[in-house]
């Protein structure tokens, strides 16, 4: 790989910015404490298995941090850095159908601390922008065309999002920036975990 010393370099900084991101973040997600930079930053490699673009190295740096660790498609925070745009991302992107279905359910059914969670001052404060796909042009099948909650069920996903330039990056106290702009979307993630995981729950306490 050409310019390797150079990504090297990178790399080992990014890492040690991210240790610094995750003890920031314990102080209000002890969990997170269990993994480290290295756990939850993402590999330089892409999978172009299916794609019609070739290029086998990213453009970017990226993490992804819970109290799990680093998640692919699960309830989180995101963290995008590049040249043409980067940001905070919290939520989940694109879950399977029987996930989607779950979280209908429990948006309706909550719909009150829904809206507290994900329509908050602090979180849109922190986060203004929705971040989710194109949305279904219609009603998902079993749900009635005029139901109050239409603009949520037909979103694919849930999700908030926070663009950042460049200057931001540049400031050295960034990593406890991002965990404090993190900090209002936990009770959001926490939603979506556990209307995930809600029958898992409910059988530890029996």
């Amino acid at each position: 790989m050409e310019h390797k010393a150079e990504y090297d370099q990178l790399r080992e900084k990014w890492i040690s910015d991210l240790d610094r991101l995750i003890a920031a973040v314990a102080q209000w997600e002890p969990a997170v404490a269990n993994y480290s930079g290295k756990n939850i930053t993402y590999r330089i490699y892409r999978d172009t298995r299916f794609s019609k673009d070739k290029t086998p190295y990213k453009a970017y740096f990226s993490a992804s941090f819970s109290a799990k660790g680093k998640l692919n498609h699960g309830p989180c925070w995101y963290l995008h850095v590049a040249p043409e745009g980067s940001g905070l991302y919290a939520g989940m992107w694109l879950p399977e159908k029987d996930q989607l279905d779950k979280l209908r359910h429990a948006i309706v059914d909550n719909i009150e601390e829904w809206e507290e969670v994900f329509n908050g001052k602090e979180i849109c404060k922190a986060m203004p922008e929705e971040s989710i796909t194109e949305s279904l042009k219609t009603i998902p099948k079993g749900w009635d065309r005029n139901h109050p909650q239409a603009r949520y069920l037909r979103m694919k996903d849930y999700g908030r999002w926070r663009p950042l330039d460049k200057e931001f990056f540049l400031s050295e106290d960034w990593p406890e920036k991002i965990a404090a702009l993190a900090r209002p979307a936990k009770p959001f993630v926490d939603f979506l975990d556990y209307s995930l995981n809600e029958d898992v729950f409910q059988v530890k306490l029996i």
